[in-house]
């Protein structure tokens, strides 16, 4: 724990902190990173290859990013992204990058410290949040670079390191080391608490306001515990204006719903498939794994049990040509691991023979109950009903976000608040140019809980809620 925070999270103070940020990822690091006066100005002589970019950006020569209006500099950008703050943000780090490119970024970082707004970072794991729970020998998704923040690229450090970046990925090990450098490098480690576990939050009272001053800022009470070096845990309560939620969404693996899914040999991690690995609960000899899912985790399963020549039964619910399928959307180049499970996945199906050995795919099938006797029963797309023997399932599905410590775990801050939560279904629903909630003043929320599921666009969410409140703190009465 920092000791800069120990009076906020003993509850001592009964002065407001501005903000608490929940959750010490990526979001949670570039925030910190703007909150504590770092700040983007273009660089006089910069020239943006984006000629309508490059115009609006010559308006206001010598003003801050953060200070300028987003909604403006981001209109007309297109590409990857659904958020237009997470297009602008990425075409000033990358201006060229979709193409190719290598253009340096247009914006240069200056430190105003009288800009800095206080705050603190709370986080279950190290910063870098949940990349430390990855297995670290795994490639990165994205291309090296795209993982990085903002004023240290990830070849540099690496560079430094003495490391490479393979086919331009990083291992997620390094990935996560490069997060945790990143807070001690940029001089942010007094504003992270690392080890604390938020347990509720609570909408409180507004602030009393001074005569003639605007109106009260609402107030939030975050409540939670801090494992401390000893594994003893301490309790906290902390008074905040704002609250940013960047907790991501891998906290609660995504459920079957089927008879049979809490059997012990049903597991939601790639991690079960290692250790069982090791253990010879799995071998080229065993019956198969069952792997659910047709998304990046169940790919990665099946690479790793293909390594060891365990077999393999895939199954998934789309069609292999489904144009929602990840693998459809991945370039070949970059991807080639990936693009041969997809091919796997088509070739492969139970009904046809096919040159690989041990894998078999079932696709558009339903996984109807597991049995205690390790037996998979499946419905296919005839509507007919299929049983498999089984060693071991890992049902590969996906998550969802864990805001259980909001009031009505935060349903009710969804888009859509009569269906479930989910990153890329259903987020939070916020306002696209300050990523504030659209249903709660001074709660935020920014990552895959606002449906910027890749690093590379997150950062825009950072700066569209820098950006909101810098200008709370300008209004604020003297």
């Amino acid at each position: 724990m920092s000791n800069g925070w120990k009076d906020h999270l003993g509850a001592s103070s009964s002065k407001p902190l501005p903000v608490v940020v929940i959750g010490n990822g990526p979001s949670g690091i570039c925030l910190s990173y703007l909150l504590s006066g770092y700040n983007p100005y273009v660089k006089p002589d910069a020239i943006h290859p984006h000629p309508v970019l490059q115009r609006k950006l010559t308006e206001a020569p010598g003003v801050s990013i953060v200070d300028q209006d987003l909604d403006y500099l981001s209109e007309g950008l297109e590409g990857r992204c659904q958020s237009p703050v997470a297009l602008l943000f990425d075409a000033l780090l990358r201006p060229d990058t979709d193409f190719g490119g290598n253009v340096e970024s247009v914006l240069t970082w200056k430190h105003q410290k009288e800009r800095a707004i206080p705050h603190l970072v709370l986080g279950r794991n190290l910063p870098g949040g949940a990349w430390h729970s990855i297995e670290g020998s795994m490639v990165t998704l994205s291309q090296g670079d795209w993982m990085g923040l903002p004023d240290l690229q990830v070849k540099d450090w690496m560079c430094r390191k003495r490391r490479g970046l393979r086919n331009s990925r990083a291992t997620a090990g390094d990935i996560a080391h490069y997060y945790r450098d990143y807070v001690i490098k940029k001089g942010l480690s007094h504003n992270f608490v690392s080890g604390a576990v938020v347990t509720a939050v609570e909408w409180g009272t507004p602030e009393p306001s001074s005569p003639g001053a605007r109106d009260p800022s609402p107030l939030f009470q975050v409540n939670g515990f801090v494992t401390t070096a000893d594994q003893s845990q301490q309790p906290f309560s902390l008074c905040a204006r704002n609250v940013v939620l960047a907790t991501g969404t891998s906290d609660s693996p995504a459920r079957l719903g089927i008879p049979g899914e809490a059997l012990p040999f049903v597991h939601r991690d790639l991690s079960a498939l290692e250790a069982a690995t090791r253990a010879g609960t799995v071998s080229p000899s065993s019956d198969p794994v069952l792997i659910i899912g047709a998304g990046l985790s169940a790919a990665d399963a099946v690479l790793y049990a293909r390594h060891y020549n365990i077999p393999v039964i895939h199954a998934f619910r789309r069609s292999v040509d489904d144009p929602g399928l990840v693998f459809n959307q991945l370039p070949k180049m970059l991807y080639p691991e990936y693009h041969k499970v997809h091919q796997m996945m088509r070739e492969q199906s139970i009904l046809s023979p096919s040159p690989y050995e041990g894998y078999r795919s079932l696709p558009e099938h339903q996984l109807l109950l597991l049995r205690e006797d390790r037996q998979a029963v499946f419905r296919d797309p005839r509507g007919l009903q299929k049983v498999f023997g089984i060693a071991l399932v890992l049902a590969l599905i996906g998550s969802h976000p864990d805001l259980s410590f909001l009031p009505g775990a935060g349903a009710d801050l969804a888009t859509d608040p009569n269906q479930p939560l989910s990153a890329k279904r259903n987020p939070i629903d916020v306002d696209p140019f300050t990523y504030q909630s659209i249903h709660r003043e001074g709660l935020y929320a920014v990552g895959p809980l606002a449906g910027d599921n890749f690093v590379r666009f997150v950062q825009g969410g950072a700066l569209a809620v820098a950006s909101s409140l810098l200008r709370k703190e300008a209004r604020k009465p003297p």
